[in-house]
C-alpha cells in the first residue's frame, strides 16, 4: 500500500483533511469574495466530508479501497 494513503487512512490523515476543508471554506468564506470564494468553498467541502465519513479519494488511484477501514484492515 502506498504510504500517502495509508497515512491519509490514519486518525492523523482524517484530522489533517478535516482540518484543510475547514480551512478552505474559511478562506472561501472569509478571505475571498465573490466566485473565488464560493468555488474555493466548495473545493474545501471535498476533504472535510471525506475526513468525516472515512473514505480516501486518492486511495482508488493507487489501487487501494475507497473506504478508510479497509485501507486499515489491509495493512495489518
Amino acid at each position: 500500500m502506498n504510504p500517502f494513503v495509508r497515512f491519509m487512512a490514519s486518525a492523523a490523515g482524517r484530522l489533517v483533511r478535516i482540518v484543510a476543508g475547514l480551512a478552505l471554506m474559511g478562506w472561501g468564506l472569509l478571505g475571498l469574495r465573490g466566485t473565488a470564494g464560493i468555488v474555493v468553498t466548495v473545493v474545501g467541502v471535498v476533504p472535510l466530508l471525506a475526513g468525516l465519513f472515512d473514505v480516501c479519494l486518492f486511495a482508488p488511484l493507487f489501487g487501494g479501497p475507497f473506504r478508510g477501514t479497509k485501507i486499515r484492515a489491509a495493512r495489518e
